[in-house]
């Protein structure tokens, strides 16, 4: 990449838009009560490809990046003062590239390793008592009606690859702490859930010599849920955030975000403890700077 003043800013910004291109996690049944002493182990794919649109001043055209993302999870159901709680973790692992015209020329970078980690803790505070398994199914069976409101606090830890001296890297070299407030509405077969968070972000005092910070962004997510009797279920989704300007070295980089999400997706179960999960979901960039994405997703999971 060539070192003059157009094309540093450009790669900032590229590193801004690609690394935030999809920051909410679009999860449906995301309140859904399980049996306490329930543990989950995953192992998840999600390949993106995205389009990222820049200022023309900076003569970048046809920006495209791919990631593809192995993601390891665990989750553990469990009994909090009577209330249904759970732990997770997930862990990914990541190849993504960039590549596009910079002032007419082709340029391409690549970066494989691990992402930032996070942990997860949450406690459905209304409608879902800490059950066993047979009491859990003879509770849903007594309410066909039923509204379940949670809390949670998601915490993303700066453990993932970082190279002080680079300006794309998988790792954000810094905290993102995200508390979270849910509920949800089932009528028989059907649920309607919505989910609202704020991202809070620790500033990056590390980024190629200088410090980078960034405001909080607000995202709201809802769902649209089928629980067909037969054990498969699909749901229609749709998000919207906003916010999260960033600064570095104290000066704005006026890339505040509008993203508006979407997705479909489904679970099947493959026996009594395996069942397998697929996902789309679509990000559509609401100003003229930002990107534009698509990601394919699916994940076995193994209940014990």
């Amino acid at each position: 990449m060539r070192r003059n003043g157009r094309s540093i800013r450009a790669a900032i910004f590229l590193l801004l838009v690609s690394k935030m291109a999809i920051s909410q996690d679009i999860e449906p049944r995301r309140w859904t009560p399980l049996p306490v002493g329930t543990n989950v182990a995953s192992v998840g794919y999600i390949n993106t490809d995205g389009n990222i649109y820049f200022d023309p001043v900076l003569k970048i055209e046809n920006t495209k990046f791919n990631t593809k993302a192995t993601i390891f999870s665990f989750l553990h159901a469990f009994d909090f003062l009577g209330k249904s709680a759970r732990f997770d973790l997930r862990l990914p692992h990541k190849s993504t590239r960039w590549k596009g015209l910079l002032e007419g020329v082709p340029a391409s970078t690549g970066r494989t390793g691990l992402g930032d980690p996070r942990l997860r803790l949450s406690i459905n505070f209304l409608g879902a008592p800490a059950l066993d398994p047979q009491e859990l199914r003879r509770y849903r069976a007594a309410r066909p009606i039923n509204t379940i409101a949670g809390a949670a606090v998601a915490i993303t830890l700066p453990l993932g690859d970082y190279e002080r001296d680079k300006l794309l890297n998988l790792g954000h070299n810094r905290f993102s702490i995200r508390p979270q407030l849910g509920v949800v509405h089932t009528r028989g077969p059907w649920s309607y859930e919505l989910t609202g968070s704020v991202f809070f972000y620790t500033d990056n005092n590390d980024f190629v010599g200088t410090r980078r910070e960034q405001d909080p962004l607000l995202t709201l997510q809802s769902h649209l849920i089928y629980n067909s009797p037969r054990g498969w279920w699909t749901a229609i989704s749709a998000a919207y955030d906003e916010g999260g300007e960033s600064r570095i070295g104290g000066v704005s980089r006026d890339d505040r975000r509008r993203d508006l999400l979407y997705g479909i997706s489904a679970g099947f179960a493959v026996n009594r403890h395996a069942s397998l999960n697929l996902a789309y979901v679509g990000s559509r960039t609401r100003e003229d700077l930002g990107s534009d994405t698509d990601n394919l997703a699916f994940a076995l999971s193994i209940r014990f």
